[in-house]
């Protein structure tokens, strides 16, 4: 027996891939053994190390929820300015004048092949010399500038592969009926290439958020990251308790965010295949050129 995509293993290979399963939950099983005999035998495991974040509410009102918050506002900053940003540089590139097209490819391609962090670096010296932001915001001006900067040219970049992925036919159709092309990408290019370049968009979304750390380490932005040091020094230097309580924290935040997208993008793929909706002829009327009626023959003239 065969599959579309695959041959169907056969008894031997059916009985290789249960060795290979078992072999390799032997060698994670010994990892983690070895992981949690080393912690222990350091007395990371103690239960006064893990007890603040149970017993003490201070650990979360100090630390950890102004820490996550600082972390929400500048991902979300950042992903309101640079989804806009890279959709529009991403249509820029596909434009039919030259100059247009070439500026958005420098700027794209420019910032695009810088490290966020060297980004953040020279947001912030520009800052502190060319603005009168106070020292207390300006590392969060710093990390929205380098995150937007980057991510707006990743994104334009989505944009431009999610447009060019639909099928030729869907720009002829819509020149057939008078369409202009900022109409075309409006109401026909751009609605339809939303549900390709949701993973994608979703998958930046998660590199912003954890982004945001570079901005802690380098820049002391208070952010959910940075809490882990001060938040060590004042409950017994329970550091891997520390950071295994943030990493779970981000864990739970992309997860919802991954989660929220995918049953988006099943919800825009049901309502496609549902709608039944087609363009009448009053609306090819409204979005033709004035003055001219697409598809229409004029009505002869009423009889005496």
């Amino acid at each position: 027996m065969s599959s579309v995509l695959y041959d169907v293993p056969g008894p031997r290979a059916r009985r290789c891939n249960i060795l290979y399963t078992l072999g390799f939950l032997v060698v994670l099983a010994a990892l983690a053994w070895w992981v949690v005999t080393g912690l222990a035998g350091k007395g990371q495991l103690e239960w006064s190390k893990w007890a603040p974040f149970f017993t003490d509410s201070r650990v979360w009102t100090t630390y950890l929820l102004p820490g996550l918050e600082n972390t929400l506002v500048a991902a979300a900053l950042s992903l309101a300015i640079a989804l806009p940003l890279g959709a529009v540089l991403g249509i820029a590139r596909l434009s039919d004048h030259w100059w247009v097209r070439g500026s958005a490819g420098a700027v794209v391609e420019f910032f695009r092949a810088i490290p966020v962090l060297i980004l953040m670096l020279f947001a912030n010296a520009a800052y502190a010399t060319l603005s009168d932001i106070s020292p207390g915001t300006r590392p969060l001006y710093a990390v929205v500038t380098g995150l937007v900067l980057y991510n707006s040219s990743v994104l334009a970049e989505v944009v431009r592969a999610g447009i060019l992925a639909l099928p030729l036919g869907q720009s002829d159709a819509a020149r057939a009926i008078g369409m202009r092309k900022g109409q075309t990408m409006r109401y026909v290019l751009l609605p339809q290439s939303v549900t390709a370049m949701l993973p994608a968009i979703v998958s930046q979304m998660v590199v912003i958020v954890k982004d945001t750390a570079l901005g802690g380490a380098m820049l002391g932005f208070s952010e959910l990251l940075a809490s882990v040091r001060p938040m060590s020094a004042n409950y017994g230097a329970n550091t891997v308790a520390s950071f295994t309580v943030v990493a779970v924290i981000f864990i739970v935040l992309n997860f919802a965010l991954t989660s929220f997208a995918a049953r988006l993008e099943s919800r825009l793929r049901r309502g496609r295949k549902s709608t039944g909706a087609v363009v009448t002829a009053d609306a090819v009327e409204e979005l033709a050129t004035p003055g001219e009626h697409v598809g229409r023959k004029p009505e002869p003239p009423e009889r005496p």
